[in-house]
């Protein structure tokens, strides 16, 4: 399968230079081994699912490292937790030493608990997502995240952008989603997508699911996965959920955690700092991939989705994923992401909460400027004194909808 280059690289590459060792964790097959062997090829490489790997590591750990002290890869590290005590001893007996080890992992308390607790200060995490859609058409990150990250933002420069994709690349990926082997194998075998997205949950289920979660029962996750699809981009209602499947509000509290923390589905926590509103705290979640959630509701086809009452839920989650997947290329620190609701129903999709500032984001499906679309936003940024507010939708340009809201299609990002 060909190699499309990821955005994240040029962070990585950053990261090793200052780091002894840098983490890229997130979902199983979205590209995690493909990445490293691309950009790290000359370096030793080392499966711990492979059984002979994981023998040779396990067996004598402290002896593998003092064979393979620097540059050594080794992939899919949550299958052994005490690697993160050895290495840990490894890095600090030459701590001015930078870019030795590459590790990947798919999320599992184990690797979660190794990097916060064993490798403290000596490891810097990245996290890779499926496809952006400018990497699956070969593009550049755009410029707008570097511009949005200043103090003062110049608006100017923004509003002379030009974009790098069409709504038609835009519309495709949003459809279809962004795992790598079915989006790239699915452009000459259409059937192939569906095929493998069932082979993805079956193997998530068995593979992931029940090896860190043994007491849990298959079937109920999977109902529970089934039942999330119709809750995706919304408010999360856990008991709702949990009369539906016949399961207790806990169960369905550590279910949605569990998809979570497997990168399957993001949960977006409420934005709780305007002081002058009463703020609904409870959760909101999505699928981070598009593709996911469409094949669960057997979405077969752009024009189904179009149609489909998910579309304007969906097509938020997605450009929401597209901001944060952005952010997350750049070496920014410090970024948080929120959804906001106030108790009078006044909601904005996404607050990007950084060091330079607030800017909330609003997401719309469609082209035109409906009366009081802009009123979230406005009431937003008096009460915030937030320089600058965004309306993303399908238009065709970028330009300025009052003093301090800007409209950007969603092809800038």
């Amino acid at each position: 399968m060909m190699y499309k280059k990821r955005l994240i690289e040029q962070k990585i590459d950053r990261l090793l230079d200052m780091f002894p060792v840098v983490a890229i964790i997130g979902s199983r097959q979205c590209g995690k081994s493909t990445l490293i062997k691309n950009i790290r090829p000359d370096w030793k490489y080392y499966d711990l699912e492979r059984p002979d790997d994981y023998q040779l590591i396990t067996s004598d750990p402290l002896g593998f490292f003092a064979r393979q002290s620097e540059k050594t890869i080794i992939d899919e590290a949550q299958q052994y937790p005490e690697l993160f005590k050895v290495l840990r001893g490894v890095v600090d007996r030459d701590r001015k030493a930078v870019g030795r080890f590459l590790l990947t992992g798919s999320s599992s308390p184990e690797i979660v608990k190794g990097l916060s607790e064993s490798m403290a200060g000596r490891i810097a995490t990245v996290e890779l997502w499926p496809f952006k859609t400018a990497e699956f058409y070969d593009k550049p990150l755009s410029q707008i995240y570097s511009l949005l990250s200043q103090d003062r933002p110049d608006l100017d420069r923004i509003s002379g952008l030009r974009p790098k994709l069409d709504v038609k690349q835009i519309y495709e990926h949003w459809q279809l989603g962004g795992y790598p082997e079915p989006r790239i194998k699915g452009c000459d075998t259409p059937e192939f997508h569906g095929l493998w997205m069932d082979e993805y949950f079956s193997d998530y289920i068995r593979r992931d699911i029940q090896r860190l979660f043994p007491g849990i029962s298959p079937h109920t996750f999977r109902l529970f996965i089934q039942a999330l699809s119709f809750h995706s981009g919304k408010i999360i209602n856990q008991s709702d959920i949990a009369r539906a499947l016949e399961v207790s509000s806990v169960t369905s509290k550590e279910y949605l955690e569990i998809i979570h923390n497997t990168f399957i589905w993001r949960n977006l926590r409420s934005y709780e700092k305007n002081k002058l509103k009463k703020v609904q705290k409870m959760p909101k979640g999505f699928f981070r991939d598009q593709g996911i959630l469409h094949h669960l509701l057997k979405i077969n086809s752009l024009d189904n989705l179009l149609i489909h009452p998910v579309a304007g839920f969906s097509f938020e989650s997605f450009v929401v994923e597209e901001i944060i997947r952005g952010f997350q290329c750049t070496l920014t620190a410090g970024i948080d992401f929120h959804f906001y609701r106030t108790r009078d129903k006044s909601e904005i999709d996404l607050i990007i909460d950084a060091p330079f500032g607030v800017i909330p984001v609003e997401i719309k499906l469609g082209h035109k400027i409906k009366k009081g679309m802009l009123t979230a936003l406005k009431n937003f940024l008096k009460d915030t004194n937030a320089p600058l507010g965004i309306l993303v939708n399908s238009s065709d340009k970028i330009e300025f909808l009052t003093d301090n809201i800007m409209q950007i299609p969603a092809r800038y990002f």
